[in-house]
């Protein structure tokens, strides 16, 4: 059982030398962007809601906003309960404020790597525990910098909220490599969640699990030769 936070590649019914990766599925949160989940936290115990900020997991969410990012709230019923806690009508913008605080960080070379695994033909996919929020920042041109939203770097994306299945759950990844036409051993999947990564080893997927922050750049190349 591989440990959380460890650097690994789980190899699951074939050697890697047989392998031809020929589809890179990436974790959002993580892996392509930083997370803070302390900067979380706080704002949510501003806004009024400590008890989202004691249970918050960046791998799964639990409760009310486990609901949300498994598709079964809607953005305004879950605003509507958070309201109905808070005992006032709160706002789009300030819970995305409190989502946000999640973010920390989108480095630049991450996505430079994207660009470039599609450049040389690989199928680059997105799949993310995530939620209307975060989705409505990423797709902006905020998200990159240069005025990129996450979409220009994917050639798909699958979140959770609007597949209705959140990791671990090998369903979400059995619906990925339906959708993608994808065999799964010649799938990478690419989390920092040690959780996700055993899940997706069972569907038959090789992994890598980096640390949260972890510059990936260079090693997982060593994955796709």
């Amino acid at each position: 059982m591989p440990r959380k936070g460890r650097s690994i590649i789980i190899k699951k019914g074939i050697s890697k030398k047989d392998n031809m990766i020929k589809t890179v599925i990436f974790d959002m949160g993580g892996v392509i962007i930083t997370l803070d989940e302390n900067e979380a936290g706080k704002r949510f115990v501003e806004l009024g809601m400590k008890e989202f900020a004691e249970k918050m997991d960046p791998y799964k969410q639990s409760g009310l906003n486990g609901d949300l990012e498994e598709g079964k709230l809607s953005e305004e019923d879950y605003r509507q309960k958070v309201s109905e806690k808070v005992g006032r009508e709160v706002s789009f913008e300030e819970l995305q404020h409190c989502w946000l605080g999640y973010m920390k960080e989108v480095p630049a070379n991450k996505l430079e790597v994207l660009k470039n695994l599609k450049k040389q033909g690989y199928r680059v996919v997105l799949l993310s525990n995530t939620n209307p929020y975060v989705s409505a920042w990423v797709d902006s041109e905020e998200f990159s910098g240069d005025g990129h939203p996450i979409g220009d770097y994917f050639d798909a994306m699958y979140r959770s909220y609007e597949v209705k299945y959140l990791k671990p759950d090998e369903n979400f990844f059995r619906h990925v490599i339906a959708a993608e036409k994808a065999l799964p051993e010649e799938c990478l999947f690419v989390d920092d969640g040690a959780r996700n990564c055993c899940a997706a080893s069972e569907v038959g997927l090789f992994t890598y699990c980096p640390k949260n922050g972890e510059d990936w750049c260079e090693k997982i190349y060593e994955y796709l030769k």
